[in-house]
């Protein structure tokens, strides 16, 4: 690790490790939103449980949106900015 330091910048290093975890934190979040669309389905399909499942949805979608612009500087659907 210590040879990895000297050989990059420090704030190239502390970028990297945020984009890598992000992308980790992005790819639990969509696992995590198909596991609980199963389990609602599969298991226990009311009325109140697909409601929660709604709203347990819609956050953490938004926390990937967020996340994901956070990422990147740019939401989602907006080109990137080489491409502009």
């Amino acid at each position: 690790m210590v040879c990895f330091l000297k050989k990059h910048p420090y704030e190239s290093v502390i970028t990297e490790v945020r984009q890598q975890l992000g992308k980790g934190i992005l790819l639990g979040l969509e696992f995590l939103i198909a596991a609980d669309i199963i389990h609602t389905v599969a298991v226990d399909l009311t009325f109140e449980s697909i409601t929660v499942l709604a709203v347990v949805v819609l956050i953490r979608t938004f926390l990937s949106f967020t996340l994901e612009a956070e990422l990147h500087g740019r939401w989602p659907w907006q080109q990137p900015r080489e491409a502009r």
